[in-house]
Parts: structure tokens; sequence; C-alpha cells
């Protein structure tokens, strides 16, 4: 079963690879950064939503 951390991490690393894209498309070095740094949200989100999966199953 997916949680909703799960899924909203997982929108932002969509997020982010498509901002990183952007970014660089258009040689802009902010928006980039954004999207990877949107990425690295979305993957730690999404690690929670995992580690609170693993524990809901476990209890």
């Amino acid at each position: 079963m997916v949680n909703k951390n799960q899924l909203a991490g997982l929108a932002k690393q969509l997020k982010g690879s498509v901002k990183k894209a952007a970014g660089k498309a258009t040689s802009n070095r902010r928006v980039q950064a954004e999207g990877v740094a949107d990425k690295i949200v979305g993957k730690m989100q999404k690690a929670y939503g995992d580690i609170k999966d693993k524990l809901r199953k476990v209890i």
C-alpha cells in the first residue's frame, strides 16, 4: 500500500526532474538548482513514507 508521503515524494522528484531539465535547456542555473533541490526533498519525503509504511506493517 502506498501512503501520501510516498506519492508526494515521487511527485516532487518528478517536478524536480522537469525543473532541472528546463533550467539546463534555458541555461538558467537558478531553476536548475531548484530542480536538484526539489529532487532531493522528494527523495527524502519518499524515504520517510517508505519507513512509515514498513513500521505500519510491523506494528
